[in-house]
C-alpha cells in the first residue's frame, strides 16, 4: 500500500497547526523531521490525501484544503448525488440548497478527473474526458503549467471553474510519451547527469555509471528516462540510461544529429519496408485510366527539389472556357492500406525538411522514382480537370485518374523568366497560367481569405559544408500561381465529398483540413499591440484584419505584425469533423495535392477513388473510414506540429552557425519584440534573432511597460518598441542553447 498511516497522521497534524499556510515537498520533509530517503514516500502520501480532499495543491505547494473539503471525501462516498456531481466533477440535474452551494468551489477543486491530451478545435492542446454516463467534455489547460504535455498522455487534472469555463489544471500525468531526450553529458565518475535540450523538460537526468554507454564529458547524447511520468515532478530525479552518443556538444553536425533524435525522426526505413517497396512498378491497364500523354503537362517547382508531385496544365476551350489541369503523383495505387510500407508511412505521417537533411515519408523507390512526375516519362496520376468560365470562376470539375508524360520540368525561377520575357518553352501557357491564377488570388481575397506574407531564409554553404550565407528567399509570381492552383485542386475535391453527401443523403467520412476562428484573448493582445503603430482593428471583424495585412505591406513592422497576427490564429489540423478554414474563408478544405510528402492526403485519394464509384460504395467501407480517418487525422496532426518544431530548430542551428562566425560584426535590424528584461531584434537583412538584455544597455537604465509594449531610458526618457530600426554588434553565440546575444550600437 502507498499510504502509511503514521505519515498520515504526521502530514495532518502539520496542516492542522499550519491551516493558513504552504509548503513546497522539501519544507514539509524538514518540518516533520524525516529522513531525505523518505521522500518519495512523503510525496505519495501528499498525493493521497490530495486526492482525497484533505490536502489542497497548487503547483509546488500544499496547503490544508479547508473545513468544506475535509468533509467532502465523506460526503462524496456515502453519496455522491447529495452533492450534485458525479465523478466527473459535472452538475447533476438536481437543484442544490444554499449550504450545498458554499462547498461547491472546494468541492469541484478537490476532486481528481482523469483525461487524455488531445487536440482541441483550434489545434491546440487540452484535455478529453468521458463522465460516468458516457458523456465526452473536453477543457482547456491551465496556462502556467510546469507539465511537460504531449498529444496522447494519460493524465488526472482538476476542474477549476465550472458554468461557462471550462479550465482544468493537471495535476499528474499518469502516461507519459516524452521517454526519449537528447541532451549534453556531465561525468562526475560515480554518476552521470544529462541536461536535457528539450525546454519541456525541467530536470537533469542523473546517469548511473554502468549505463554511461562510452559517454564522455560534454559529449551530446540519446538517451531513454526510465521515470518519464515523474517529468512534471521538480523535486523527483529523473533517471536514465544512455542509449547513443552523438558527438561532442556543440559541433553542428552533432547539433543536426540531435534534432533527429530529439525529434524522434528516422531517416533509415526498415528492412521489409524497403524490401516491399523494391517490389513495385509502374504497371496498369489504360481501360482505367484517361490517357493524357499526349498532352500539354509540366512541374514547376523549387530549384533543389527532388520529388516532383505536382503537375500542371491548361486548355482554351471552344466558347472561351478554360480547361485547368491539377495533376498529382497517385501514390494510393503503389501504398496499399495495412502494408508494412503503408504502416511505416503512416507512422511518419510526413516528410521532414530539415536544412541538410530530409526525412521522406516513403522510401526513395517510390518518391523519386515511381511516383516523382519526371519529364518525358510516362506517370501514374490523380487529376482534377476544373473547367472555368472566362471570367475565370469555377463552372465544374472532374475528379479522374490518369497518365501523363510530362513535357518540361521547370524550376519558379525558369517559368517566372518565361512568364516575364515572353520567351521559352510553354510561353503562351505559363502566360495563360499566370493571368489565371491572379484572377483567382483576386477573387479569393475578395472573399474571406486572409493573405499572410512571411519571410524564408535560404543557406548557402562553403566546400567544407559550413554557411557561407544567408539569403531571404524572393516570393515570385510563379510561387502563388502553384499555390493557387493547389488550393483550387484542394478545394474542389473536398467540394466533390461535400456534394455527394447532399446528393446521396449519406455523411461520407473524409479528412478536412481545418482552421478554427481565432482566440478571442489573443486577438485582443493582437490589438492591443499594433495600435502602437497606430493601426486600429477590431477582433470580431475579419475585414478589419484583412485591412491590417493590406495596410502593414511593404512597411519595416509588416513581418513583425504578420507573424504575431499567425501566432494568433488556431493552428490548422486535420480532423473528420468539418468547421472550415478561417484563415483561406473555405468552407470545405482539405489536403489532396501532395501525397508523396503528407499521409493526410493518401487518404484523401483511397477516399475518393471509393466515392467515384458512389453506386458501389459497400456499407463496410463505409464504416472502416469512420473508425480509421479519425487516428489518421490525429497521427497527422501530431507529426506535422512536430516536424515544424525541428524544421525550425534546424533553421536556428544553422544562422547560429553562421553567426557565430561574426562575433563583432554590426547589422541593422528592426525591434521584433520585448519581455521584462530585455528586447528581441531581428537582423534585417538574414533574418537572424537575438536578443539586447536591458542590463548589457550602457546609455540608460530601461525599465519595461508591459501594457504599452515599451522600454523607456529611466533618464533619457528614450523609448524603445517594436518596429523600430537600430543598429546592433553581435556579442555572444551560444551553440548548444542556440541563443544569441546583440548590443545596442549608438
Amino acid at each position: 500500500m502507498l499510504i502509511v498511516i503514521n505519515y498520515h497522521k504526521k502530514i495532518l497534524e502539520l496542516f492542522s497547526g499550519n491551516k493558513n499556510a504552504s509548503f513546497k515537498v522539501n519544507s514539509i520533509l524538514k518540518k516533520l523531521d524525516l529522513d531525505p530517503s523518505s521522500r518519495e514516500i512523503l510525496k505519495k502520501n501528499l498525493q493521497q490525501l490530495v486526492k482525497e480532499g484533505n490536502l489542497f495543491r497548487e503547483g509546488k505547494y500544499y496547503s490544508a484544503a479547508g473545513r468544506e473539503a475535509e468533509n467532502l471525501k465523506f460526503k462524496l462516498s456515502k453519496d455522491r448525488d447529495r452533492t450534485g456531481k458525479n465523478s466527473r466533477g459535472r452538475t447533476s440535474g438536481r437543484k442544490r440548497s444554499c449550504k450545498e452551494k458554499s462547498v461547491n468551489r472546494k468541492e469541484v477543486y478537490s476532486q481528481i478527473n482523469s483525461g487524455e491530451i488531445d487536440f482541441g478545435d483550434d489545434g491546440r492542446a487540452v484535455i478529453k474526458s468521458i463522465s460516468d454516463t458516457g458523456e465526452p467534455f473536453t477543457y482547456n489547460i491551465k496556462g502556467s503549467q510546469t507539465f511537460a504535455h504531449k498529444i496522447g498522455d494519460k493524465v488526472n487534472f482538476r476542474i477549476l471553474n465550472k458554468g461557462n469555463s471550462s479550465e482544468a489544471e493537471i495535476i499528474e500525468i499518469t502516461s507519459h510519451k516524452n521517454k526519449f531526450v537528447t541532451g549534453k553529458f556531465e561525468d562526475h565518475r560515480s554518476y552521470g547527469l544529462i541536461f536535457p535540450d528539450s525546454k519541456e523538460i525541467k530536470n537533469q537526468i542523473i546517469i548511473s555509471y554502468r549505463d554511461f554507454s562510452g559517454a564522455k564529458n560534454n559529449d551530446k547524447v540519446y538517451a531513454e528516462i526510465l521515470n518519464p511520468s515523474d517529468q512534471g515532478d521538480e523535486f523527483t530525479d529523473l533517471r536514465g540510461k544512455v542509449i547513443e552518443v552523438l558527438g561532442q556538444s556543440g559541433v553542428r553536425d552533432t547539433e543536426d544529429r540531435s534534432i533527429i533524435k530529439k525529434f524522434g525522426l528516422e531517416k533509415e526505413f526498415p528492412r521489409n519496408v524497403l524490401e516491399e517497396s523494391e517490389k513495385l512498378k509502374i504497371e496498369f491497364d489504360p481501360k482505367d485510366r484517361l490517357d493524357l500523354r499526349e498532352k500539354i503537362i509540366f512541374t514547376i517547382d523549387p530549384e533543389d527539389a527532388k520529388d516532383f508531385d505536382d503537375a500542371v496544365s491548361i486548355e482554351k476551350l471552344k466558347g472561351g472556357n478554360y480547361l485547368l489541369g491539377v495533376h498529382i503523383a497517385d501514390v494510393s495505387h503503389f501504398v496499399k492500406e495495412d502494408t508494412e510500407l503503408d504502416r511505416e508511412a503512416l507512422r511518419r505521417a510526413t516528410s521532414v525538411y530539415l536544412v541538410k537533411n530530409v526525412i521522406p515519408m516513403l522510401p526513395e523507390k517510390i518518391s523519386n522514382e515511381l511516383c516523382s512526375l519526371k519529364p518525358y516519362e510516362d506517370r501514374l496520376t490523380f487529376s482534377i480537370l476544373i473547367t472555368l468560365s472566362r471570367k475565370f470562376k469555377v463552372k465544374s470539375f472532374q475528379i479522374v485518374k490518369t497518365v501523363i508524360n510530362s513535357k518540361r520540368r521547370f524550376t519558379y525561377e525558369e517559368a517566372q523568366k518565361v512568364i516575364e520575357s515572353g520567351k521559352g518553352d510553354f510561353v503562351k501557357e505559363l502566360q495563360m497560367m499566370d493571368m489565371i491564377s491572379k484572377s483567382i488570388t483576386l477573387q479569393r481575397l475578395r472573399e474571406e481569405s486572409l493573405d499572410f506574407d512571411s519571410n524564408e531564409v535560404k543557406f548557402r554553404f562553403d566546400k567544407h559544408g559550413s554557411v557561407s550565407e544567408i539569403v531571404v528567399k524572393e516570393r515570385i509570381n510563379s510561387m502563388r500561381l502553384i499555390e493557387e492552383f493547389m488550393l483550387l485542386a484542394n478545394k474542389c475535391a473536398t467540394e466533390f465529398v461535400g456534394n455527394l453527401s447532399k446528393k446521396n443523403k449519406i455523411q461520407y467520412p473524409f479528412i478536412y483540413r481545418v482552421h478554427d476562428i481565432p482566440n478571442s484573448d489573443r486577438m485582443k493582445e493582437l490589438a492591443d499591440f499594433v495600435k502602437q503603430f497606430g493601426y486600429t482593428i477590431d477582433p470580431e471583424n475579419k475585414t478589419t484584419l484583412r485591412k491590417l495585412l493590406n495596410d502593414i505591406e511593404g512597411k519595416p513592422e509588416e513581418f513583425i505584425i504578420n507573424d504575431l497576427f499567425i501566432r494568433s490564429m488556431s493552428k490548422a489540423i486535420y480532423q473528420t469533423k468539418n468547421i472550415g478554414h478561417y484563415g483561406l474563408g473555405f468552407k470545405d478544405y482539405s489536403h489532396f495535392t501532395s501525397p508523396i510528402r503528407r499521409y493526410p492526403d493518401l487518404a484523401v485519394h483511397r477516399c475518393l477513388f471509393d466515392y467515384l464509384n458512389e453506386e458501389k460504395i459497400p456499407a463496410e467501407r463505409i464504416s472502416h473510414y469512420e473508425k480509421t480517418l479519425p487516428v489518421i487525422c490525429k497521427q497527422s496532426s501530431i507529426m506535422e506540429q512536430n516536424a515544424e518544431k525541428a524544421e525550425r530548430e534546424s533553421i536556428k542551428l544553422m544562422q547560429i552557425d553562421y553567426i557565430s562566425k561574426h562575433l563583432g560584426s554590426e547589422y541593422e535590424g528592426i525591434i521584433s519584440g520585448m519581455i521584462q528584461y530585455g528586447i528581441f531584434v531581428e537582423i534585417m537583412d538574414i533574418l537572424v534573432e537575438g536578443m539586447i538584455r536591458f542590463r548589457d544597455m550602457n546609455d540608460d537604465y530601461y525599465e519595461y511597460d508591459e501594457k504599452k509594449h515599451i522600454a523607456v531610458g529611466r533618464r533619457k526618457r528614450k523609448v524603445l518598441k517594436a518596429g523600430q530600426k537600430v543598429k546592433i554588434k553581435v556579442i555572444r553565440v551560444n551553440k548548444e542553447s542556440r541563443k544569441i546575444d546583440f548590443a545596442l550600437v549608438n
